[in-house]
């Protein structure tokens, strides 16, 4: 039998710092090369040597891959998919020791003659000798590093289950490669023949509250959904305002109205999700002049358990019709004031009703080109191409100003939760149970309170609400879609089992070493045996 690569606390460790080493902050060159030295590392297992075509890179954009590594048993259908990302956010606040940002080692020792300079908890942490610190241990190349190591040791002892490691880039931003990916993992299913029975993930379990050092798994993940509003006013010049409205004026009574709204609260299993907050707001003047600002844009940050995508903008018009009554009310009292007619009612449409509007007005090849000029800058982001578009069908649309616009902007993540399962409530009971041998306490939470490419997978919505994303997002189509019809033929529970860290996306990320290295990697084993047991009987 081969020896094991990975299969001790210190091989593991020396992993870890690999493929942290690998810098792969989202949208860089590290980023895109990651995918290769991961497959290059792969390579290295017996297995893959004998079963090179198991081992492959997918295209997901912008030159990016993800990969796939298939442990098949020749007797098994039943697969469970190991998902992880591989992208890390940026490193600037890292300052002077940026340098040391991915190289925990190092990082670690450096940071105790800086100890003064770190928050209590993070200085008591670090002196304490259980930690690791350095970008992308926590978030979340340690649970790439499990897995690795969890399909060589299934592979060599041959395990009588298929796995598959899916690892992707762009986690952090639009989810890119889990998007991608979603095709690939059907395809796979029907060229193997394959059973899902399992949608497995390693994301990094999160302190609840400062101090919190409790291990959690999670039998699901939070959705999150964007709404925006385009506010399209009247413009004037600052000395003569009376003769215009603002777009800033209309926008700050929709974003009042949005921000911590309990309309939008959702409660499930004893959890709530967040309230909404703005993402954004600014004006969209390109430079300062004396003309007032007429066009004007905000996001609206939305979390999600069971809401679907058509909901949430029922939802957000009810909230932006209150604002225009509000808004107009107010504007009727300045014109009684002031003794001005005014220049009319804000209205409130939806971005497909605009965009219908003007397809009626000018054609759709007009319209599909205005889009295009749009799509094709590469300095605007997804959200700010939504925005624009939506700006420039308005301004050959003038007759229907003042107006509030509503529409979404990417990324859409679905909500996900299959703590009713019977696979994961077994899962479950199993990782506590070996927790507590290790002297380890585990609490489930229902859905995992950061964003995870388990959105994903298991979708469902037979209520086809996820048509009112396409119709009112922009970009749709074109720079961003989600593969909704794919990711409902992926239907296995999911679940969420990783190490323990604090501080993710803070210069003080960190990973718990004995959660990471020793008490993890039995938890994921046991699990995943357990999945076996009847095919071994």
């Amino acid at each position: 039998m081969s020896q094991l690569l990975w299969g001790t606390p210190e091989t593991l460790r020396t992993l870890l710092c690999d493929l942290v080493s690998w810098e792969s902050r989202t949208l860089t060159l590290g980023e895109r090369m990651f995918p290769y030295k991961v497959q290059d590392k792969l390579r290295e297992l017996d297995y893959f040597k004998r079963n090179p075509s198991h081992l492959s890179l997918r295209e997901a954009d912008l030159g990016r891959n993800f990969v796939t590594a298939f442990y098949k048993h020749p007797d098994s259908k039943e697969t469970v998919v190991l998902i992880s990302h591989f992208d890390t956010v940026h490193t600037d606040e890292y300052g002077d020791l940026e340098t040391l940002a991915f190289q925990p080692e190092e990082l670690t020792k450096k940071l105790h003659d800086r100890k003064d300079e770190l928050p209590e908890e993070a200085r008591i942490d670090l002196e304490s000798g259980k930690y690791l610190f350095g970008r992308g241990t926590m978030d979340m190349k340690m649970g790439l590093a499990l897995h690795m190591a969890i399909i060589e040791k299934a592979s060599i002892e041959q395990w009588p289950i298929n796995l598959m490691l899916l690892t992707v880039p762009d986690e952090e931003v639009n989810s890119a490669g889990m998007r991608a990916a979603v095709k690939e993992l059907v395809a796979l299913r029907d060229k193997y023949d394959l059973s899902y029975k399992m949608f497995f993930n390693s994301e990094p379990s999160f302190s609840q509250k400062p101090g919190d050092n409790r291990h959690y798994i999670y039998s699901g993940t939070l959705g999150k959904i964007m709404p925006a509003a385009l506010f399209y006013g009247k413009e004037t010049h600052v000395g003569e305002p009376l003769k215009g409205i603002t777009a800033n004026y209309i926008a700050s009574f929709l974003t009042q109205l949005m921000e911590w709204n309990t309309l939008f609260l959702e409660s499930d299993l004893g959890e709530e999700t967040p309230l909404p907050v703005s993402l954004q707001q600014k004006d969209l003047k390109l430079q300062y002049s004396t003309q007032t600002p007429y066009r004007a844009a905000a996001l609206y940050n939305v979390f999600i358990m069971k809401r679907t995508a058509a909901e949430i903008m029922d939802l957000f018009e009810q909230v932006a019709n209150e604002a225009a009554m509000k808004c107009n009310e107010s504007y009727k009292e300045l014109c009684l004031r002031e003794q001005i007619e005014g220049v009319g009612e804000v209205k409130v449409l939806r971005y497909e009703k605009l965009l219908s509007y003007a397809e009626g007005k000018f054609g759709v090849s007009f319209v599909e080109q205005i889009k295009s000029d749009v799509k094709e800058n590469m300095d605007l982001d997804e959200r700010e191409k939504s925005v624009r578009i939506a700006e420039k069908l308005m301004i050959q649309c003038q007759e229907l100003s003042p107006a509030i616009v509503l529409l979404f902007a990417p990324p859409y993540y679905p909500a996900v939760n299959t703590s009713d399962d019977p696979l994961i409530l077994e899962s479950v009971k199993l990782m506590k149970e070996t927790a507590s041998m290790l002297d380890e306490e585990v609490s489930q939470i229902h859905y995992f309170n950061g964003l995870c490419d388990l959105s994903y997978v298991k979708y469902s919505d037979e209520s086809d609400g996820w048509t009112a994303f396409e119709k009112n997002t922009p970009v749709w189509g074109d720079t961003y879609s989600i593969p909704f019809a794919d990711m409902q033929k992926l239907q296995a529970p999911v679940l969420n089992v990783g190490p323990f860290g604090k501080d993710a996306h803070q210069r003080t990320e960190r990973l718990h070493i004995d959660s990471a290295f020793v008490h993890t990697p039995v938890m994921l084993e046991k699990l995943i045996k357990s999945m076996f047991k009847c095919l071994v009987e």
